[in-house]
């Protein structure tokens, strides 16, 4: 009989938002893996749970050969449960891999949802979230981080980003330079804990806020998405030429135009008859 793979979400920072299907799935697990142990063991420490050897690490400096030796346990019966640092796991963290590898090897895998901070932030940001892209860790340096930042400047959706403390001061001030001074911001960091913060304004105005004060604790970012000007009458025009081009009628024409640029649609059709007609 085969086991299966439990991702078991763990608050984040105060310890009564765990669950009951928490606490049960980390009694109950023949195998704890654990991005950093000696968190976990404090929190089963807490709450009354023995470890008794079950604890085994998993980082993202041994991913790759420990969720194969996960998933050899789970294929003879064991439940192994991982656990991140805090909060969901499975994101910006190895339960990725894990999960990957159990799928491959056909496995059960079980989710025990709770805490967020990525998603606590977003709803506190006062941002959109109908839409929201989640970035991560911004790379450190070079090609590679320049290249998210690019992206990050261009995405409509709200962006939501982690960054360590020491780190977030700079981060914030690239922003500022790259995506403009007025795009908005949330800055929310010790979620659910005695000094939680979220505070929110522009990223000028955040880049002195942070220069105002010694960063501590984990932070999130929810930055405001781009906001794509309204296409005018030269932007629909040059669309109407393209689609006219390709031996579009005037009504399809006008009808893709409208469909994609979201503009009304008597204007895509006037266009293209005065084009049709100049023709």
């Amino acid at each position: 009989m085969t086991g299966s793979v439990v991702l078991v979400a763990t608050p984040i920072g105060n310890l009564g938002d765990i669950s009951e299907r928490c606490l049960e799935a980390l009694r109950t697990a023949d195998v704890l893996a654990a991005e950093d142990t000696r968190r976990t063991r404090a929190l089963l420490s807490h709450f009354g749970i023995p470890a008794s050897g079950r604890l085994t690490a998993m980082h993202a400096h041994n991913e790759a050969a420990v969720a194969a030796r996960l998933v050899e346990k789970v294929a003879d019966g064991a439940q192994v449960v991982y656990v991140t640092d805090a909060g969901m796991p499975g994101i910006s963290d190895p339960g990725a891999r894990l999960v990957s590898a159990a799928i491959d090897a056909g496995l059960d895998i079980e989710v025990v949802p709770g805490p967020n901070a990525a998603l606590a932030a977003l709803v506190q940001s006062g941002l959109p979230t109908d839409r929201f892209a989640f970035e991560g860790f911004v790379p450190r340096k070079g090609r590679d981080r320049a290249d998210r930042l690019g992206a990050i400047a261009e995405e409509p959706r709200t962006v939501v980003i982690y960054e360590a403390p020491h780190r977030v001061g700079a981060l914030v001030q690239d922003l500022a330079e790259l995506l403009g001074a007025q795009r908005r911001i949330a800055i929310a960091r010790e979620l659910t804990k005695v000094h939680e913060e979220v505070w929110r304004g522009s990223l000028g105005e955040a880049v002195e806020h942070l220069a105002e004060r010694e960063p501590r604790g984990e932070y999130v970012l929810v930055v405001e998405g781009a906001v794509s000007e309204e296409p005018g009458e030269d932007d629909v025009r040059a669309a109407v030429s393209v689609a006219l081009a390709r031996g579009a009628s005037g009504r399809d024409a006008a009808d893709e135009v409208a469909r994609t640029l979201g503009v009304p649609r008597n204007l895509a059709y006037r266009i293209a008859t005065e084009l049709r007609d100049s023709r």
